[in-house]
């Protein structure tokens, strides 16, 4: 039943457009499900259009201009000219075309979809304020609550858009600073601080923490550190972000280590990315009948269900992993177990990927992580150095390291620091998904010449029958 735009009833209500919202959506929908999605900003959430893709595309931007302009060893010269506003352009359009193909693929599977607020009324009801047109009262039988995450604010720094920017400002930005403070050396200041400092801005990255990436093996944020140096990052560890005050011509942040001690440093703006919270104020949980836990996040099992059982939860709303291909998978669970199917969330692992310069890309366990768990661990590791098509890409720092049961020589887990990490970590994900031994992985034919041979190489050296010469 409709009334105006929207539907009165339905069998399922999303609330949130992004990646497990709209998954869910198209899911359920292909199941025979009436559905409804509510997204208050704007179709493909945040991955689609102020994170994941958006991101990307300015990296790719910066490595075009940056290796253009650093390859007169390889008898090139260049001195490319950055547009900013140009390149912002462009990636806005790829923006576009995938949110409206969002919108498409949800529309031609029948799901009904609304522009506003979604606030929970009852156990099966929630009102919608529109973004056009009059309040829709919608009654539903389930619910997926799909609200995402956004960035966490440093007390003092709030966001302006001018001074202080998300890191969804600093992907909008129409030209380069040519000083830029960042705080924190987490994964997004890592991705942002590289694309800024190969644009040509001058860049400062403060840590609280003694190294960045800090939840990666030392090896591998020391590798991704020394190459930001090289591009001229200047990395400020031990050093909390206080104050700050507008100048003339920029502003002046004030940072404070253990000790006490003052450091000033000048900037014209300053990009805040200390990490990402739960989206869940303003939803009426109360009237729900639904509370997030002490860290702010909903609860789920491994049907993607919370406390009650005809309300989902799927992507950051729930906690780590934060990635949108884990928030995917959760969408297509949430919405086959709201359709009656044997669903559930049973993978071994989840890939991750960092777009920094290398690249890092990890899945399941490490070697300490694996002798805590109770294995013998047996590690195998190819250098890039001795890749053949690393150095014909001009990449030669980084490596490739599996993790394997002594035992059993089933895959445990990976490490890839290398161009293209985020692609070559998939066979590995692969391989520790279905129990691949060293040998399965090992007796695969990898395509010469390429760094997937280095996945190979690694599997050859834990086993020590590894070649080293590609």
């Amino acid at each position: 039943m409709t009334a105006g735009d929207g539907p009165t009833e339905t069998e399922l209500l999303i609330v949130g457009g992004g990646p497990g919202g709209y998954v869910a959506a198209i899911r359920a929908a292909q199941l025979g499900v009436d559905t409804t999605l509510v997204e208050k900003e704007a179709f493909g959430g945040t991955c689609l259009n102020y994170g994941c893709i958006p991101s990307k595309a300015l990296i790719s931007g910066a490595d075009v201009a940056h290796e253009a302009g650093d390859a007169e060893h390889m008898g090139i010269y260049a001195d490319p000219a950055v547009d900013l506003a140009g390149m912002v352009e462009w990636k806005d359009g790829i923006v576009t075309r995938l949110t409206r193909g969002v919108e498409s693929l949800c529309e031609s599977e029948g799901v009904d979809l609304i522009e506003g607020t979604a606030t929970f009324a009852g156990e099966h009801a929630a009102r919608v304020d529109r973004d056009e047109g009059e309040p829709v009262e919608i009654e539903f039988e389930h619910a997926v609550v799909a609200t995402g995450s956004r960035p966490i604010t440093v007390p003092g720094f709030e966001f302006d858009g001018e001074r202080i920017l998300s890191s969804r400002d600093a992907l909008s930005l129409e030209s380069v600073p040519d000083r830029l403070l960042v705080v924190g050396a987490g994964y997004i200041g890592m991705e942002l601080s590289t694309v800024y400092a190969k644009l040509g801005a001058d860049v400062t990255v403060v840590e609280m923490l003694e190294e960045a990436l800090p939840i990666y093996e030392d090896d591998v944020a020391t590798l991704v550190r020394e190459r930001a140096e090289d591009l001229g990052v200047d990395f400020r560890f031990g050093e909390a972000a206080q104050e700050w005050e507008e100048t003339g011509d920029g502003m002046v942040v004030y940072t404070e280590d253990e000790a006490g001690e003052r450091t000033a440093f000048e900037a014209d703006r300053t990009l805040v990315a200390v990490g990402r919270q739960a989206v869940t104020d303003g939803l009426g949980l109360d009237a729900l009948g639904l509370e997030p836990n002490e860290n702010g996040f909903l609860e789920t099992d491994d049907r993607a269900r919370t406390d009650l059982e005809h309300v989902f939860a799927v992507g950051d709303v729930t906690g780590e992993p934060m990635l949108a291909h884990a928030a995917m998978a959760e969408g297509e669970v949430a919405a086959e177990v709201v359709a009656g199917e044997p669903a559930a969330l049973d993978h071994q692992a989840i890939p991750a990927a960092v777009f920094t310069d290398p690249e890092v890309a990890t899945v399941g366990m490490t070697e300490a992580e694996a002798e805590e768990a109770g294995f013998d661990p047996l590690v195998g590791e190819m250098p890039l150095r001795a890749s053949g098509r690393a150095m014909t890409l001009d990449e030669r720092d980084g490596f490739v390291r599996v993790v394997a049961d002594a035992e059993t020589e089933f895959l445990l887990g990976a490490q890839v620091v290398a161009p293209e990490a985020s692609e070559l970590i998939a066979e590995l994900a692969l391989a520790v998904e279905m129990s691949a031994t060293l040998e399965d992985v090992a007796g695969t034919i990898h395509t010469h010449p390429t760094l997937s041979e280095a996945v190979r190489e690694a599997v050859l050296d834990a086993t020590g029958d590894a070649v080293h010469t590609r």
